[in-house]
Parts: C-alpha cells; sequence; structure tokens
C-alpha cells in the first residue's frame, strides 16, 4: 500500500517537473519567435487586411477612403487593359514556366557530369541570380536591340535575319521569356542538388536491364527527383504571375513611347501604374485581390495534378 503511494506520488511529481519543463520550452519557443510574429502582424498581415477594405473604396491616397462597395471589381470586368494584361501574363507564364525548369534540369545534368569542375561552374552558373532585376532590363534592350544587339550579330554570324526584339509586339513578348533565363541558376543548384540523391543502385539496376540513358532519365531520374521539379513549377508560377521589374525597366521606366509598349504590359504593371502613377489606390487594391485569386486558383489546380503525376520518395503522391 505504501510502496504504491509512493510510486504514484513520484509520477506525480515526474508529471509536474516535465509539465514546467514543456512550459518553459513553450514560452522559449514563442519569445524566439515573437519577432517574427510581430514583423508577420504589422507588414503582412495588417496590409492585407487594410487592402481588402481598400479594394471597396475610392481612394487616391490624398483623401480618406470613399466606400463604394463592388464598383472596383465591376470596373474590372469592363477595362479592355485586363483583359490584355492577363493575356500577356498567361501568355509569359505558360511558356516561361516549362521553359525554366526544362533549362534548368538540362544544365543540373550536364553539370553532374562535370566532375571536379562542377563547383566553378555552380558559381558560374548561380553568379547572375544576383544581378538586379534592374539591371536585367536595361541589358535586354542592349542584348535583343533589333540594329546592334548581341543576339541579333551572333545569329547574323549563321545567316539568320534576327527580329526586332523589342519593337515588334509579337517578338517583345518572347525576348522577355529568353532574358528572364538570365536568372536560371538557383534552379540549376536545387535540381542539382536533387539530382545527387537519386540512388545510384537503380541506374545500375535498369543498365543491367538494358536500359539506355533516355530511358533511365525518363524511368527513374525524373519521377525520383518529380518533387523538386514540382515545387520549381510551383514557386516559378507565382513570380511569373507577378514578373515586373525587368519588363517594366525595359519597356516603361526608360521614358521610350516612339512605339506601343502594349505588348510588355504585364498584369503588375498595370497595378503598379493603378495604385502608384494615377493615384488609383482602391482599383489597384481590388485587381491585387484578384491576382491574388488567380495565383491560389492555379496553385490549388496544380497541387491537385501533383497528386496523380508528381512521385515522392516512399511511394506516397
Amino acid at each position: 500500500m505504501t510502496s504504491g503511494l509512493l510510486a504514484t506520488s513520484k509520477a506525480v511529481r515526474h508529471s509536474e517537473r516535465k509539465s514546467a519543463v514543456s512550459a518553459h520550452d513553450s514560452r522559449a519557443a514563442w519569445l524566439f519567435i515573437s519577432p517574427w510574429l510581430i514583423g508577420f502582424a504589422i507588414f503582412t498581415a495588417w496590409p492585407l487586411i487594410y487592402s481588402g477594405y481598400l479594394s471597396l473604396t475610392d481612394y487616391d491616397v490624398i483623401n480618406a477612403p470613399n466606400f463604394v462597395g463592388l464598383d472596383n471589381y465591376r470596373q474590372l470586368a469592363a477595362d479592355p487593359k485586363i483583359a490584355q494584361s492577363l493575356g500577356n501574363t498567361l501568355y509569359y507564364t505558360v511558356i516561361q514556366v516549362p521553359l525554366h525548369v526544362l533549362v534548368a534540369l538540362g544544365l543540373a545534368l550536364l553539370l553532374q557530369r562535370a566532375g571536379r569542375a562542377s563547383g566553378f561552374f555552380r558559381t558560374a552558373f548561380f553568379l547572375p541570380k544576383m544581378t538586379p532585376p534592374v539591371a536585367i532590363g536595361i541589358m535586354l534592350l542592349l542584348l535583343f536591340n533589333g540594329q546592334s544587339g548581341v543576339i541579333n550579330g551572333v545569329l547574323g554570324w549563321f545567316g539568320f535575319q534576327g527580329p526586332s526584339w523589342t519593337t515588334d509586339p509579337n517578338w517583345v513578348k518572347p525576348g522577355l521569356i529568353l532574358m528572364s533565363l538570365w536568372t536560371v541558376g538557383s534552379s540549376v543548384i536545387i535540381v542539382l542538388a536533387a539530382l545527387r540523391e537519386v540512388p545510384d543502385h537503380l541506374h545500375d539496376a535498369a543498365k543491367i536491364d538494358g536500359a539506355n540513358s533516355w530511358q533511365r532519365l525518363v524511368r527513374i531520374t525524373i519521377p525520383m527527383i518529380g518533387g523538386t521539379l514540382f515545387f520549381l513549377l510551383i514557386v516559378n508560377t507565382i513570380a511569373s504571375f507577378q514578373t515586373f521589374t525587368e519588363a517594366y525597366t525595359a519597356y516603361f521606366g526608360s521614358g521610350n513611347t516612339t512605339y506601343s509598349n502594349d505588348a510588355a504590359l504585364f498584369y503588375a504593371i498595370y497595378l503598379f501604374q493603378q495604385g502608384f502613377e494615377y493615384l488609383h489606390m482602391g482599383y489597384a487594391s481590388a485587381m491585387a485581390w484578384v491576382l491574388f485569386a488567380i495565383i491560389m486558383a492555379v496553385t490549388v489546380v496544380q497541387l491537385v495534378l501533383s497528386k496523380k503525376f508528381v512521385f515522392y520518395l516512399g511511394g506516397h503522391r
């Protein structure tokens, strides 16, 4: 009887000490993450909520917001520039994102074979990522100039007449897409890390079974790094829907008015114009929420499709 009471007492004391330690650890954890929580609340959560309110108002920054309900959203549906800018953005996204992932995969496969030189090439591929986006926009005008650009000069060496990348509306977006590959280096490093995690014995077994390099790539390598490729697909899709700086610098920030730059009018650029050039902040807030809804919908669709097409280690899809 006595021994049972002692055991129960020890168990209670142990439980109390464990609870005290757990509470102490919890307080310490909240203390350490509190700077981030405060920053998130002030600089992310509150602006997000307030922009939702502004989307229901007529606000020009100078005067107090005037509540107008859903008028801004109705105006969005009737604004031809919205359809044009969304079309440009979708065109850019549909081509740029798969191309970005394919180029990153191809360069990573080459780096995997580089041996001791891979360190140098990893650095060389990643360095362009450090280039400021504004500089990339300026480089686009220099490299893709129809008369004296480097790209057309190189094409001329092989007997091809290069297009007017920066003035022909049909070639403005392809030029921006090609220029976006300048910063593919970070994706290359991510894919390379994933490739090095693919078990060698799978390739060895495939070789014994007579599989060639292409079959091993399609049947083993790509499925095994499917999670990484899907991550790049998600991240780059979100980024491409918000593309702004390079196109704005090249086609809107230079003050060039000798030709129409509607072909480079992406949704984020039109949003910026409405909010900060025309001071239609309520309308711009409504545009921002529409963009958020589009990105969210596309991401959800990608997540649903990933369950069928993306393989993860452990056999889970």
